[in-house]
């Protein structure tokens, strides 16, 4: 079977950029996987968990929300954020995660872009504890 070279991305670098066996990511649509061959793809990414084999290894990730683009055994994944399941902080996290349920309970009064900023803060805390309780 071949490879598929993978790229995920986020404004600040490149945070993998190899080539791989297989690729799982949280799609808008729900969760897919693309293996070498695949036909050309296009997805929304939301916050969770992406995973990728390389030989008999699998790594994590937690992902932000962004984009996915498969094209001639190419997996391209541009995120706002993505780091390696190893590296969360939980207890940062956790705190991250309160902050923004803080938020999101201090009333829908408030202008609806704060509470827009709280929910998508509080997904992207849940998917890094979620990913990284795997690790520790």
């Amino acid at each position: 079977m071949g490879k598929l070279f993978l790229e995920v991305v986020t404004p600040e670098k490149v945070v993998v950029s190899q080539e791989v066996d297989m690729v799982v990511a949280p799609g808008s649509e729900g969760e897919f996987g693309v293996l070498p061959g695949h036909v050309l793809f296009l997805s929304g990414i939301i916050p969770g968990e992406m995973r990728y084999n390389s030989g008999s290894e699998t790594i994590s990730l937690v992902v932000s929300t962004g984009f996915a683009e498969v094209s001639d055994d190419k997996v391209s994944i541009l995120v706002d954020a993505a780091e390696r399941g190893t590296d969360v902080d939980i207890d940062r996290a956790q705190q991250a995660a309160e902050r923004a349920r803080e938020r999101m309970t201090n009333g829908k009064s408030a202008e609806e872009i704060d509470y827009k900023r709280a929910e998508v803060a509080l997904k992207r805390a849940i998917a890094r504890i979620k990913v990284a309780e795997k690790f520790h």
